[in-house]
C-alpha cells in the first residue's frame, strides 16, 4: 500500500536548461509529520548528502525562505519553477506498507539530487505556517543523516537512531531533546520556558556557534541546524 508519493518532474540529464515542476502527490501530514512528511525529509535528506559548498549555502537561504512564507525568486539551485512539465522527465519517490507491516522507502534514482531538494521544499512552502514549520524542523533534522541506506534514513527518521553528537535522539521525545540542544533544565512540556527566554537562549547560542565568535568552523553549519530545529520545536509546543 501507498502511504505517500513524491512526483517530481525534472529536466533530463543531457538538456542543458535546468527545469523542476511538481506532479500530482499523494502527501498526508496528519498526525503531524504524518507518512507525507517522512517522505519529503526522506528525499531531502538523501539528496542534500550530494550537495558540496556552494549548494548548502544556497539551501540555507532557500530554508530560511520558506520558513518565512516569502516569495522564492527563480532559480533555485540552478533550477527554475515552472508550472507545465512539457519536456520533463518524472521520478517517483513513495513510502510504502507491506501485507506484513512492513515500511519501506522506494527513493527513484536520480542524476541531480537538485530537483528532488526543491521539489520537497516546494511542497513544504505550500503548507500552513504551523505545519511548515514542523515540518521544517524534521528536514533541519534530517540534513545530518549520513548513513548508507533507505532502511537507515528510515529509522533515522522516526527516531530509531541517533541523531548526531550534537542532541543525541529526536525520536518521539522532542520536547526533552530541543531542551537539551538549548541548554534548558527540564525534559517535558511543563519545562518549556516563555517564548522571549526561547529565543533569547537561541540568539545567544546561535552567535557563540558562529565561526566569526569562536565557534569550530567544521561543526558550525550543523550545529547551528540543530539550535533552529530545537528552537522551532520548543516555540511550536508554547504557541499550540
Amino acid at each position: 500500500m501507498i502511504l505517500a508519493e513524491l512526483n517530481v518532474w525534472h529536466s533530463r540529464p543531457a538538456v542543458p536548461t535546468r527545469r523542476v515542476a511538481l506532479g500530482e502527490d499523494q502527501l498526508g501530514f496528519d498526525p503531524s509529520p504524518g507518512p507525507g512528511g517522512l517522505l519529503l525529509a526522506a528525499v531531502f535528506a538523501a539528496h542534500t548528502q550530494q550537495f558540496g559548498d556552494d549548494e548548502n549555502n544556497d539551501l540555507d537561504d532557500l530554508l530560511n525562505l520558506v520558513e518565512l512564507g516569502a516569495r522564492i525568486p527563480q532559480p533555485r539551485l540552478r533550477h527554475r519553477l515552472q508550472e507545465d512539465r512539457v519536456g520533463l522527465t518524472r521520478s517517483t519517490h513513495r513510502l510504502v506498507e507491506f501485507p506484513d507491516g512492513l515500511i519501506s522507502l522506494d527513493l527513484a534514482p536520480s542524476d541531480r539530487p537538485e530537483p528532488h531538494v526543491l521539489a520537497a521544499l516546494y511542497r513544504i512552502s505550500q503548507q500552513q505556517r504551523q505545519m511548515r514549520r514542523s515540518l521544517l524542523t524534521l528536514l533541519r533534522s534530517a540534513r545530518g543523516w549520513r548513513g548508507q541506506d533507505h532502511d537507515d534514513l528510515l529509522r533515522y527518521l522516526s527516531g530509531q537512531s541517533p541523531v548526531n553528537k550534537w542532541g543525541g535522539d529526536v525520536g518521539n521525545d522532542r520536547v526533552a531533546w530541543a531542551l537539551e540542544v538549548l541548554g534548558l533544565a527540564g525534559t517535558s512540556m511543563e519545562d518549556i520556558p516563555e517564548q522571549r527566554q526561547i529565543r533569547r537562549t537561541f540568539r545567544r547560542l546561535l552567535r557563540n556557534a558562529h565561526p566569526d565568535h569562536g565557534g569550530v568552523a567544521e561543526d558550525a553549519g550543523q550545529r547551528i541546524e540543530m539550535l533552529t530545529a530545537a528552537r522551532n520545536i520548543l516555540l511550536d509546543k508554547r504557541s499550540a
